[in-house]
């Protein structure tokens, strides 16, 4: 093989990731089956998950889906785990797969709904503090009945859009000016300079709020993340007993968290309190004006579908009256077939956002086929199970939040409930100590894991998204800004675990 083609496959391999990321990766799949055959299937394990656990923590260098696949991959092939347990953990938690691949995509065809309504919230509400509550109350609601990233998206979409009109104007054109590059400040004039910073700041805190409200609103309800579904599965809680059951620790949870939005804009602590220039918002409003005015008939009477069918989607949810993946998929009929969308390639694009991550979590399923089949979560929970009674629903909750805020709470919710559901079925712990541990190992993936990116997937949409660079949203302040919603929820959602379950 030549010299070049050997440079082409490696830098192929891994697209444009760090070379030491590369190396780590390949090291890995080098290291397991020598592992293996040295020290055991159970050292091989561990070892596979941490490498896991890191794939999930890199996950700004590279998607998870690539290098968690070859790490399952290889598992499968030198025997870690085979095939047919991956494609038993896959049909035991179908429901969560057709909720990904149907509910996102469903709630992508109501996308003008929401970008209609929070756009009517920012242009309508001038106080900061009123403002953003209720972006966070939104956001909470909506991703209670819908789903986080869909409503991130929705969220990222309008910090765009004004974004983008706004920077048209400071660079010295005007509205109707359709060729203008957002991305970049050179032609921003000295006068603008200072409204753009703030209202780069402004639209921060405001995506934050809304991200947080993502994460209140979606440990609330079994649609509101993944692995909500997925505990409610093996519980067999429907929609209602769902809510009711997580309501002693989410409603403390959601009401101190509303408390520290109000905090956070009055006090202007952790990058929070920067309010919407007057000249930003004449220009934002003149927009507005424009494009209300190009609304068509056609486009009034899609939007009242959109409505009408979320109305659909709520009741549907709440009386359970088929499989929400399937729910989901009501959604897409009904709305394209009203609102004209006919053609494959329109209703393709509604699927690129809810794929790549169904397809990690059939990778997420792998490792959890090989921690089952190795047993290697076992003496951990037998620990934790010999524990005082009383005390057991807290340590799940710590233990699940502090590993949700450096993997992905998904994948931590999985492998914690399917440990616990094998302690209920050989009889070590009874219904009513199973339900308790159910409610703290979702408040727990759910809660202390808005901490990092890395946790929540709606917090890594937003900082991989193309509203990131635009308003200066880096790693570093996302994880500072998101510090104090993290000591209050996590904390509150402790104290409830521990004295109101």
């Amino acid at each position: 093989m030549s010299g070049s083609l050997r440079g082409a496959l490696a830098s192929n391999f891994l697209g444009n990731t760090s070379g030491w990321y590369k190396y780590t990766i390949i090291a890995f799949l080098v290291i397991n089956p020598i592992l293996l055959y040295l020290a055991g299937p159970t050292v091989a394990g561990w070892v596979l998950v941490l490498e896991f656990i890191f794939t999930l923590a890199m996950a700004l260098k590279c998607y998870p889906l690539q290098p968690g696949g070859l790490l399952v991959a290889e598992a499968l092939l030198i025997g870690l785990s085979s095939p047919e347990s991956l494609k038993h953990e896959v049909f035991q938690n179908f429901p969560v797969i057709l909720l990904l691949m149907f509910m996102v995509a469903g709630i992508y065809f109501m996308q003008n709904l929401l970008l209609f309504a929070f756009t009517k919230i920012l242009l309508g509400v001038r106080s900061k503090v009123l403002l953003s509550l209720l972006f966070s109350i939104l956001a909470a609601v909506l991703s209670a009945f819908l789903d986080a990233l869909t409503v991130t998206a929705v969220v990222i979409s309008v910090g765009v859009g004004f974004y983008s009109v706004y920077h048209k104007v400071a660079s010295g054109k005007k509205l109707q000016n359709a060729d203008h590059n957002h991305l970049q400040d050179d032609m921003v004039v000295e006068f603008h300079r200072s409204d753009l910073e703030q209202f780069r700041a402004f639209l921060r805190s405001l995506l934050m709020h809304a991200a947080v409200g993502t994460a209140l609103g979606g440990v609330c309800t079994l649609v509101g993340e993944p692995q909500n579904l997925l505990i409610a599965e093996k519980m067999g809680w429907d929609f209602v007993e769902f809510f009711v059951r997580m309501a002693p620790v989410t409603m403390p949870v959601l009401v101190c968290g509303l408390l520290t939005v109000i905090a956070l804009e009055l006090t202007g602590w952790f990058g929070y309190g920067a309010t919407l220039p007057e000249k930003v918002r004449t220009v934002l409003e003149e927009y507005d004006e424009i494009e209300s005015q190009k609304r068509t008939d056609r486009d009034k009477a899609a939007l009242m579908v959109q409505a009408l069918v979320g109305i659909v989607l709520v009741l549907g949810l709440a009386f359970h009256v088929a499989e929400v993946g399937l729910i989901g998929l009501l959604v897409i009929v009904l709305i394209t077939s009203f609102n004209g969308i006919i053609e494959e390639h329109q209703i393709g694009k509604a699927f690129e956002e809810a794929l790549p991550f169904t397809a990690l979590l059939v990778v997420f399923f792998g490792i959890v086929a090989v921690i089952h089949d190795q047993h290697l979560f076992t003496p951990i929970i037998t620990a934790v199970l010999a524990m005082d009674i009383a005390i057991q629903p807290s340590m799940f909750f710590i233990a699940n939040g502090v590993l949700s805020m450096i993997s992905d709470n998904v994948f931590v919710a999985t492998v914690y409930i399917n440990e616990v559901k094998e302690a209920f079925d050989n009889g070590i712990i009874d219904r009513a100590h199973f339900d308790t541990l159910a409610i703290a190992i979702n408040t727990g993936t759910n809660l202390p894991s808005v901490a990092t990116p890395n946790g929540q997937a709606a917090f890594l949409f937003l900082l991989t998204s193309a509203v990131a660079p635009l308003i200066r949203l880096s790693y570093g302040r996302m994880v500072v800004m998101a510090l104090p919603y993290t000591l209050v929820m996590g904390g509150v959602g402790l104290l409830a675990v521990r004295f109101l379950i």
